[in-house]
């Protein structure tokens, strides 16, 4: 690494400061979307009927998408598994999704109507909260967040990708707005962190149980610095000045 890309922000800093900000923007627009979807899920049965599917949407929109059972556990990691299977059950009896005997995870015809349903709403709401006044904003953490995107989707740091590997490439079909094309990317991309970080607590010698029962100290703050180190690779993909302009504009939103 040079002394320029040192001043500009290096990998693992971009990632350390990135994270939070994602969260912050990302939980926004989902938070205000389930608002606004009252009635969406109620037309399709309710929560109970399609909770995962919000979830997974990302993999299970696309023709033929599926989420195989790795890759549900790794997204469901601080969850109890058999509480899980038991929210399938009902999806699956709510005629929602389809588990195949090796426990992959399909929509059903209706389960990809109400996806579609889901990407309309959530074009809605971004274009709401993130409205013509950040346009301009838009179009360049598209462009930012695509490039992230491919290098994660090749990146092999982590330690483990079955949570990003279950929910990427999000599916995006065409025409389809900035604002859920933003959306989708933030949310795949923070299962490639949360895919570094839980590689990083388990070469510690934690569980999923065990690190959230962590309290802040040295073994944490050690932990949370190697998941930035494993999670870095994709900002290599970013010009150091991009770094700073994805910094800015993710700021920048509303949230």
């Amino acid at each position: 690494m040079s002394a320029g890309d040192q001043l500009w922000l290096p990998g693992h800093r971009c990632a350390a400061l990135t994270a939070p900000v994602v969260d912050r923007v990302h939980r926004a627009a989902m938070a205000a979307a389930d608002t606004a979807g009252a009635e969406l899920r109620q037309r399709y049965g309710g929560p109970a009927a399609v909770g995962y599917l919000v979830d997974l949407r990302t993999r299970l929109a696309a023709p033929a998408g599926l989420v195989d059972a790795a890759g549900f556990a790794a997204v469901t990691r601080y969850q109890d598994s058999a509480s899980c299977q038991r929210v399938l059950d009902k999806q699956v009896a709510y005629g929602m999704l389809v588990r195949h005997p090796d426990g992959a995870l399909r929509a059903t015809e209706r389960g990809g109507a109400f996806l579609t349903d889901l990407y309309a709403l959530h074009a809605t709401v971004t274009g709401q909260i993130w409205g013509a006044e950040h346009a301009a904003r838009l179009v360049r953490l598209v462009e930012l967040t695509g490039r992230l995107l491919a290098a994660a989707l090749a990146d092999s740091d982590t330690g483990g990708q079955d949570a990003f590997r279950a929910v990427a490439p999000p599916y995006e079909p065409e025409g389809t707005p900035a604002g859920v094309l933003l959306l989708n990317r933030l949310t795949v991309l923070r299962y490639h962190r949360a895919d570094a970080h839980a590689a990083a607590w388990a070469a510690a010698g934690h569980t999923a149980r065990s690190i959230v029962d962590l309290p802040p100290g040295p073994a944490r703050l050690a932990i949370e610095q190697e998941t930035d180190r494993r999670a870095a690779g994709p900002y290599q993909a970013l010009e150091p000045e991009q770094r700073l302009t994805l910094l800015a504009d993710l700021a920048a939103l509303p949230g």
